[in-house]
């Protein structure tokens, strides 16, 4: 498992695609935070915290996740390189953990010099240093737990075809439906309880309880569930393709 996360970690370095998928980002975020006027523009919004960024983030993800995940199986059906992986003296389990931790810490490299806006935020409070820590705390946990849930269904939409577009299509529509899908079928519905249930089967619902800083174990066993459906799914697609 361990070869398989550093050929994948090393294939995004060795190119330029891991650069540039960082680098959009980033850029995405700085220019929706801090440049574009809009409903995100931190400095339109009045109040020094990072809640507008916990609030795009995870539309970006939806496309940014599926970027990278695209070519994890895409490309190695499209090259004919995995037959020869899955007869090599390795778990099909093992394959997909090394893929999907790959991916994954490309995500968090992505995250990491977020931290940034942090410092900028405390700098701009009327009372320096004047916000919420474990909220912040608490909703960066929280995007970790839906970028693995993005990474994992990402994972599976690559083993659905050998073209790397069609895979980055059905990764981004995926990751959709499991985050505001739910919540725009739950609109159907006139029962305030019903709705509540509804959007209980969207990562939107949990992932904004956990950005409010409330770390309930429901909603880390819902991305932490997601997340292994979509690895057991990604295993079951492997095992059925010819070697």
């Amino acid at each position: 498992m361990f070869a398989i996360f550093k050929r994948e970690v090393r294939s995004f370095f060795t190119s330029p695609i891991g650069y540039l998928i960082v680098g959009a980002f980033l850029l995405l975020n700085g220019l929706f935070l801090w440049v574009f006027k809009g409903d995100y523009n931190i400095f339109d919004y009045g109040f020094a915290d990072l809640g507008n960024f916990f609030l795009l983030a995870p539309w970006i993800f939806i496309f940014l996740v599926p970027a990278i995940t695209m070519k994890s199986f895409s490309e190695e059906r499209k090259m004919g390189t995995l037959e020869l992986l899955l007869i090599k003296p390795i778990s099909i389990g093992k394959l997909v953990s090394g893929k999907f931790l790959g991916a994954f810490l490309l995500c968090i490299i992505a995250i990491v010099p977020t931290v940034v806006y942090v410092f900028a935020i405390s700098s701009l409070g009327v009372i320096e240093g004047n916000y919420d820590l474990g909220v912040v705390l608490g909703s960066y946990f929280g995007l970790l737990f839906l970028i693995a849930a993005y990474t994992a269904i990402g994972v599976f939409a690559s083993t659905l075809s050998d073209n790397q577009i069609i895979a980055f299509i059905v990764g981004i529509l995926l990751c959709f439906l499991i985050f505001n899908g739910f919540d725009a079928v739950s609109s159907l519905f006139a029962n305030g309880e019903t709705q509540q249930m509804v959007q209980g089967f969207g990562a939107r619902s949990h992932f904004d309880s956990i950005a409010r800083g409330v770390m309930d174990t429901r909603d880390l066993v819902y991305f932490i569930s997601l997340t292994a459906l979509f690895l057991y799914l990604t295993f079951q697609r492997l095992k059925q393709l010819p070697r």
